[in-house]
């Protein structure tokens, strides 16, 4: 039997009952190591793990579970250790030495009855997660009702021990895996799939076993705060569980961060260091930091995640099919298809699957417009007057590529169009205006989630996050920062100075803002948002205008400072004193319930920002009239 070790810090070994180790007949390569030690006893030769074995040397340790949403634990995972003065304390020194000497199976049941007898003699509370190789769980040494007799020694009812399943080899015997699994859950234990992404056999477990529980590998979990591919995949790991009934389990959440995440993805379960390490004695109530966390009202701000949808199209998005013709045909094939459809540009050359060039529509037709052209070259093959040496871009080549592709070709493939392949073979093709129209498409895709002149995130995820706030019914501000006088800034100073006070206001904001509570965006021109959970708020927002005041002082002529403004045409054609751009902010105290959703938020918000940009200088205005009308409306 053949064990796969994992790293000291991710490996849980799998555990069994002491019963099953006196049932389970040695292999050869067990009893050739037994007859050895028998027969050097009166030398006092034993190996280190024979004796961890015969004077039953393991500690159990127990990490808690938690339950996100009751903020208790579920239960607790059994994990094992070796003597903490041994090379086999840990367990990858422990299970490798099992696996060379031939004894991985007497060591796993040890191990199980370790932690069974520890968790029943400390009375935890809640379920046990039991570690179980797929070896040992479809070994034929086990015996039907073993399980259940040791448990009832133990006063532990079977619905509280749940069987985790760890892939630790990339392929199963998954029938008679799923008939061993199916027979433990027919006597009441439930089923656990750990560490869900690390392989790929998992997800073919999933579907099978449709166990009670799945555990994510961690290494989706820890830095889930700051990489929005780690956010979807959680995000679609959780959607598939809550189709098919499967409580997800979270594993090695180390930071407050993470847990805000995982928990409002709406994950069920925790487990890691921040929640609580593995200990002999493990405690009983989540810390005092874990539970403020779980009662805290606010949301996690989820991490920018831009649109894909730039990085994946490719050139085959630009394909339009047209059929081929051989260099042989005659012209006059080619002269009746352009005569019978005047929207084709371009035809290609093809044999035997292979481009060999582009005949152009307006040079063709060009040619046959002269005297006697086509009785002179209407029978004759149509390739010698082809452009040769086409373009030719495979269908996997990514649009922003390819645009820096043809900017560097002769500028003629960008009118006569170029030819799209696949593994050198014709498929379509494309011209310079598809590639264009596609481009243009891809930035005002790009623009609703992400501005790309300070590439905050944009209306799409701004929209979003309100949502988020209002389904959580958490308390937020809302606010709409707008500058004032801009456009005869821009009109006075040019657009790249515009841009300038742009990207200032900014970072302004961003400084001003909690980036653990606060969410920032950027709906396009001069116009910010802030979704706040601040509770000192009001002070950032004050501090924002103060920074603001003073750094924008920096992007004036000292002349148009000390007159407090400058001159500029307006719309009008009348020249007139402009004031000094100014901050204004309009914020919206949003309580739960108040609003039902973004489209309300937003509204109510510009008007909070028509108020502000009523006043002169850098203000703040904050609409009470809302919640006051519903305060007196109250009884």
């Amino acid at each position: 039997m053949s064990v796969t070790i994992l790293p000291t810090e991710y490996y849980r070994p799998p555990t069994l009952p002491m019963d099953f180790l006196r049932a389970v007949p040695r292999s050869p390569r067990a009893e050739f190591i037994s007859q050895h030690v028998c027969a050097q006893e009166s030398m006092v030769v034993m190996t280190p793990l024979r004796e961890i074995i015969e004077q039953r040397k393991l500690t159990a340790l127990f990490q808690p579970i938690l339950d996100l949403k009751s903020g208790e634990f579920l239960g607790f995972e059994g994990l094992i250790r070796g003597p903490s003065d041994s090379t086999l304390h840990s367990p990858v020194n422990l299970f490798g030495a099992a696996v060379r000497e031939g004894v991985s199976l007497e060591v796993e049941m040890l191990s199980r009855q370790t932690v069974l007898e520890a968790f029943s003699m400390q009375n935890l509370p809640g379920n046990l997660f039991l570690n179980v190789s797929p070896q040992t769980l479809t070994d034929p040494s086990f015996k039907n009702g073993q399980t259940l007799v040791f448990l009832n020694e133990l006063n532990i009812d079977p619905s509280r021990v749940v069987i985790e399943i760890t892939e630790n080899q990339p392929t199963y015997d998954f029938e008679a895996m799923r008939g061993a699994l199916l027979h433990y859950r027919s006597m009441g234990f439930k089923i656990a799939i750990d560490d869900l992404g690390e392989g790929f056999s998992s997800l073919r477990l999933w579907s099978e076993l449709r166990p009670e529980f799945v555990k994510i590998d961690m290494h989706f979990v820890q830095g889930v705060d700051h990489d929005p591919i780690k956010l979807q995949f959680l995000k679609s790991i959780q959607g598939i569980a809550e189709s098919c009934g499967t409580r997800v389990i979270a594993e090695g959440v180390e930071t407050e961060a993470e847990l805000r995440v995982v928990r409002d993805i709406g994950i069920a379960l925790g487990q890691g260091y921040f929640i609580a390490r593995p200990n002999p004695t493990p405690p009983i109530l989540p810390s005092a930091d874990t539970s403020r966390i779980l009662n805290a009202n606010n949301i996690a701000i989820f991490p920018k995640s831009e649109s894909s949808y730039r990085s994946q199209v490719t050139a085959s998005k630009l394909l339009t099919y047209i059929e081929p013709v051989h260099p042989d045909s005659p012209n006059d094939i080619i002269f009746d298809r352009f005569s019978a459809n005047p929207a084709l540009r371009i035809i290609p050359l093809v044999k035997g699957g292979t481009p060999l060039g582009i005949i152009n529509r307006y040079s063709f037709i060009d040619f046959f417009a002269k005297p006697f052209q086509r009785e002179l070259h209407g029978k004759k093959p149509c390739g010698e007057l082809a452009q040769a040496d086409p373009l030719l871009v495979e269908k996997g080549m990514p649009i922003e590529e390819l645009s820096h592709f043809l900017s560097e070709a002769d500028s003629r493939h960008f009118a006569d169009g170029f030819i799209i392949t696949e593994n050198g073979r014709y498929i379509g093709v494309a011209s310079g205006q598809d590639l264009l129209r596609e481009l243009t498409q891809m930035q005002l895709e790009a623009a609703r989630y992400a501005n790309p002149l300070t590439l905050l995130p944009g209306n799409v995820p701004i929209n979003q996050h309100i949502e988020r706030l209002l389904h959580a019914n958490t308390p937020f501000v809302a606010c709409y920062c707008d500058l004032d006088n801009f456009k005869p800034y821009n009109d006075t100073y040019s657009y790249r100075k515009g841009d300038e006070m742009i990207q200032l206001t900014s970072r302004i904001l961003s400084w001003a803002c909690d980036p653990k509570l606060d969410f920032i965006g950027h709906i396009g021109g001069d116009d910010f948002i802030l979704l706040m959970q601040s509770r000192d708020w009001k002070v950032r927002c004050e501090n924002a205008l103060r920074s603001f005041e003073q750094a924008a002082t920096l992007m004036f002529d000292d002349a148009h400072v000390v007159a407090g403004g400058y001159c500029s045409e307006g719309r009008d054609g009348v020249v007139q004193l402009h004031p000094l751009t100014s901050l204004s902010i309009g914020a919206i105290q949003a309580a739960p319930n108040q609003y039902i959703s973004h489209h309300e938020v937003s509204s109510a918000m510009t008007e909070a920002k028509k108020m502000a940009k009523k006043m002169s200088g850098n203000t703040l205005f904050v609409e009470q009239r809302v919640i006051q009308a519903k305060n007196e409306s109250r009884p």
